[in-house]
């Protein structure tokens, strides 16, 4: 009886390795896979996501896959640009698939999720709202040295690390201009106000913490978005 069942596991073994049914796992759901900015947002993508921040050789791997003219940027050293706030893990970006107002630093964790949330996302919510493509974002920069709100007391902002990105806008390729401040809560159905609702909405699936106008008078003007958390949006 013993030897039947030995043999039995045996043979299963023998037909897994034959059958090796693990490499038919699409690779955004594989743990096995290395992350790749094509691939789709799953549970196991997140998991991934999460695991960057303190990997900087995975997270530029990662960040590699990017085709050339989907993304420019450069690769930084640690650094400490102004005492009390040191900088690791982050890159110089100077355009994705879209330009920005002005080049800016970010962590190499946040370039990686942008770059998936803007080929997965942004440009489809752009057509299927606005009839246009995104072709630039203004923004209000990544990197400063501060305290949450600035005030003199209590935790550093995750801008302090370079982990958050704020978003004034968007310039569309039909020479239209969405802005936060202006086109969040227009009257009326306006597609530009459904479009803002709908990128927030998009960017919590991404993001680890996304705040826009409804969060409160700070952010009216802008989305920020930082990796920080999983799932507070507000």
């Amino acid at each position: 009886m013993r030897l039947a069942k030995l043999l039995a596991f045996l043979m299963l073994c023998l037909l897994v390795f034959l059958l090796r049914p693990w490499e038919a796992i699409p690779p955004a759901w594989s743990p096995w896979e290395p992350l790749s900015v094509e691939h789709a947002m799953t549970p196991v993508t997140r998991w991934k996501l999460s695991r960057l921040a303190n990997n900087p050789t995975q997270c530029r791997a990662a960040l590699a896959t990017a085709p050339d003219e989907v993304l420019a940027y450069t690769p930084l050293e640690d650094y400490t640009p102004i005492a009390g706030c040191p900088l690791a893990n982050v890159v110089r970006i100077e355009r994705s698939d879209v330009s920005f107002s002005s080049p800016f630093t970010i962590s190499c964790s946040w370039a990686v999720t942008w770059v998936m949330f803007e080929r997965n996302e942004l440009q489809r919510l752009a057509l299927t709202h606005l009839d246009s493509k995104v072709t630039r974002i203004d923004h209000y920069g990544s990197f400063a040295c501060r305290n949450v709100y600035n005030r003199a007391e209590g935790r550093r902002s995750q801008h302090a690390t370079a982990s958050a990105f704020d978003i004034a806008g968007f310039r569309l390729a039909n020479g239209e201009r969405v802005s936060v401040l202006e086109n969040w809560a227009e009257p009326g159905e306006s597609k530009r106000t459904s479009f803002l609702q709908a990128f927030q909405d998009s960017a919590c699936d991404y993001f680890g913490t996304v705040l826009g106008p409804d969060y409160n008078r700070a952010h009216a003007n802008h989305f920020h978005l930082d990796t920080s958390n999983y799932g507070f949006c507000r």
